[in-house]
């Protein structure tokens, strides 16, 4: 009996630690600066964090702007002259402005100016109207565009974390787009 006890005890000890590694991620108290498509933390502070459901009743009711963040695949710089390179298509929830690479860590000055004014220009210059910013699953960059619009100045941010993964999951519409126009860098 004894020995069974020792045995059920270090078994317990040793799945502690594969436990705690599975717990869900933690805000971090900066951007995150790596790694953008890894499990995101289910919360942002300020911010509401939206379910698929809530983010299609604030799409059906025209409540708010959605911003999608997912950057934009750059042209390789090895191409041969004369190959034609075309973007692969974007699909997006409808209605959706979309900023290409605007959830960095950091932004060069350029990147900076570009994402305040769509958001201004999506918002209507209003802080306080609702914007809904997204990405795909478990892409850190919609988290870290939320976060910056939040240090901007907005106080209505919702946070929709499934992106269009979550979005297309439910088999809810979805349109291809183009981004915005943005500086060159």
């Amino acid at each position: 009996m004894r020995r069974r006890l020792a045995a059920v005890l270090v078994a317990a000890a040793f799945a502690v630690p594969a436990f705690a590694q599975q717990q869900e991620p933690f805000e971090p108290e900066g951007y995150r600066t790596d790694n953008y498509r890894a499990p995101v933390p289910a919360t942002l502070a300020g911010a509401r964090v939206l379910s698929t459901a809530e983010a299609e009743a604030i799409w059906r009711a025209k409540s708010g702007a959605f911003v999608d963040v997912l950057p934009r695949p750059p042209k390789p710089k090895n191409l041969p002259a004369g190959t034609v390179w075309r973007d692969a298509p974007r699909r997006n929830i409808p209605g959706s402005i979309w900023l290409p690479d605007t959830g960095y860590a950091t932004l060069p000055p350029a990147m900076e100016d570009y994402f305040q004014r769509g958001l201004a220009r999506v918002s209507g210059g209003d802080k306080a109207a609702l914007l809904v910013i997204y990405c795909l699953a478990d892409c850190w960059m919609s988290w870290n565009a939320a976060k910056r619009a939040l240090a901007y100045g907005y106080s209505n941010i919702a946070w929709y974390p499934d992106g269009t993964d979550g979005w297309e999951r439910a088999k809810l519409p979805t349109e291809e787009v183009q981004p915005e126009t943005r500086p060159e860098q």
